[in-house]
């Protein structure tokens, strides 16, 4: 894997009714880096309206998926397979309690390719709010069809 890397992103949350599902996906270019047998990925974020971009890092390992993001927000999220993980996020319209309780933690592997996907329930402040799903694509950037120009 090099380091300049594709990262595509996509969410997906269940409400009680699984017709009812909110899709999101991101892409953007990152950097990659393994270290003592962990991945990661640092990557910027622009939330529209805002100049402060918010710096990710994903960092994953067999079983798990930490994300912290410092700036406009500011979290560590936990996703630990059979563990539910709590923490506050941060915002600039206030802070929150969120509980992850995660499922599944997947991670295949290939020379210039990633696939991270986690199944886990989300509460916030302690109240049920979806299940939920991440996909996360890592991809030599080289090796990309796709162009963010």
């Amino acid at each position: 894997m090099t380091r300049e890397v594709l990262l595509t992103l996509r969410g997906l949350q269940f409400d009680q009714r699984e017709e009812d599902a909110d899709k999101i996906e991101m892409v953007t270019v990152g950097d990659y880096y393994k270290r003592n047998d962990k991945h990661y990925v640092v990557y910027e974020e622009i939330t529209e309206g805002f100049a402060q971009p918010t710096k990710n890092r994903l960092k994953f390992s067999e079983n798990m998926l930490e994300l912290s993001r410092n700036g406009l927000v500011n979290v560590h999220m936990v996703f630990q397979e059979n563990k539910k993980n709590l923490t506050n996020y941060n915002t600039p319209f206030g802070q929150i309690m969120i509980g992850i309780d995660t499922k599944k933690v997947q991670i295949e592997e290939k020379e210039d390719n990633i696939a991270v996907d986690v199944d886990y329930s989300l509460d916030v402040n302690y109240e049920f709010l979806a299940e939920c799903h991440i996909r996360i694509d890592v991809c030599s950037k080289q090796n990309s069809s796709f162009s963010l120009n």
